[in-house]
């Protein structure tokens, strides 16, 4: 983001010089506290699914009530992230993260020390409410300071969110074994502790230009384009499987696995994601963002089928793991596709993707709360393959169409 408003430059001048003024030292510490910051948020997102069945047993709250666990966190998250992304390039950059980190850290313990479960959902949509402006900030600046390697630093950042999302379900594990699910918070926010000192060590963020302002016209026409747009639907439908998975797994798994496996099998699928990301921050540059996308997804089907319609016992871990690999890659593919067809305005093209985003984890896991409580884990689980295959179509439309020939020029 901009850190000073005077003299706005053309994209290409700005990114060219940001990639070199932001070289150095300041670029790698301030590449390290967004990488910590993103592994710990990752972390306690991914709590929320497997800590549902401690819930339940704490507030004896019924699986409507739990359904809600997902849109609550996203509440707050949306509001502050789309006024980050219209008003990029106004508010310092430092300052943002500053709040961001420190008020997602104090989220999580205030969710800790829950004595309700209406506690627990205000605390985790004000989590939220903190975590949109971190995130409103943090990958536009990655996007200015590594201008020339968005894809792969996108994947690179997301991988780092997969270690702590894999790290955060064994957490909560951890803790029940212990006793007590609420250690899992402590001990998560505890660790906010060293990301937050070190972005209040460090100077303001050397990135030029930064993003270039924005009136409302501008941004309409930018939500318009055929790349933001096929960005915005697909992120919808991907993250809406995802978050159907990182919701109800655990449940799912229960009675098909022993307990301790049961609780560990969104780990499992998480775990997938740290290769996974790896490898498409790797091949995002060799083939290009769509052909990717589409491969990725074309990999996702088969594993999906075999993990809810024939496999059991170990078998659903294997497959698990197979959906993780394959679908990992997704988001920050198609964030890079759609930031390379306006980089000057990095912050409101990661704002429409987080909305689009949250908007999937939020909607798809309540509905599967409800057809939970009608029927069973099992129908609502199998029902995951209507975003999957709804994702193919759009991505195999943006490929037939203008889409195939930008991706033919970005690469």
């Amino acid at each position: 983001m901009r850190e000073s408003s005077a003299g706005q430059r053309s994209a290409p001048a700005a990114e060219s010089e940001s990639g070199l003024e932001a070289s150095g030292g300041s670029r790698r510490w301030w590449t390290i506290a967004i990488f910590g910051y993103i592994a710990l948020e990752g972390a306690g997102l991914q709590m929320r699914g497997a800590v549902i069945p401690a819930l339940r047993r704490t507030f004896d709250a019924p699986e409507w009530q739990l359904g809600l666990v997902a849109p609550a966190g996203t509440v707050g998250f949306l509001l502050t992230v789309m006024l980050i992304g219209a008003v990029a390039g106004r508010f310092d950059t430092k300052r943002l993260l500053v709040v961001g980190i420190l008020g997602t850290g104090v989220g999580i313990l205030v969710m800790g020390v829950a004595p309700s479960f209406a506690f627990f959902l205000a605390a985790l949509a004000g989590r939220g409410l903190m975590t949109g402006v971190g995130r409103g900030a943090d990958r536009p600046l990655l996007s200015h300071l590594y201008p020339s390697q968005r894809g792969r630093i996108f994947g690179y950042y997301d991988m780092m969110w997969a270690v702590g999302a894999t790290v955060g379900p064994l957490l909560v594990a951890a803790a029940v074994t212990l006793g007590d699910w609420r250690l899992a918070y402590y001990a998560l926010a505890a660790a906010f502790v060293p990301v937050v000192a070190l972005v209040l060590r460090l100077p303001a963020p050397d990135v030029g230009g930064g993003d270039d302002l924005l009136d409302w016209a501008e941004l309409r026409r930018l939500l318009r384009r055929p790349e933001v747009l096929g960005m915005v639907v697909g992120l919808f439908l991907s993250t809406g499987f995802e978050g159907g998975l990182f919701t109800w797994l655990t449940t799912y798994a229960q009675g098909r696995l022993p307990d301790t496996l049961a609780t560990a099998s969104l780990s499992v699928l998480l775990a997938a994601y740290i290769p996974g990301r790896f490898l498409s921050g790797r091949l995002s540059e060799r083939f290009g963002y769509v052909r990717l996308s589409i491969g990725l997804v074309g990999l996702t089907v088969p594993a999906f089928a075999y993990t809810f319609f024939v496999a059991e016992g170990y078998g659903l871990l294997v497959g698990v793991f197979a959906i993780g690999l394959g679908l990992s890659g997704f988001y920050p593919t198609m964030l890079a596709y759609g930031t390379e067809a306006a980089p000057e305005h990095s912050a409101p093209v990661n704002a429409a993707a987080s909305v689009a985003s949250s908007a999937g984890i939020a909607a798809v896991p309540a509905a599967m709360g409800f057809v939970i409580s009608g029927s069973d884990a099992t129908q609502a689980m199998r029902l995951l393959g209507v975003p999957l295959l709804l994702l193919g179509l759009v991505l195999l439309t943006a490929w037939y169409t203008a889409g195939e020939t930008a991706e033919t020029d970005a690469a």
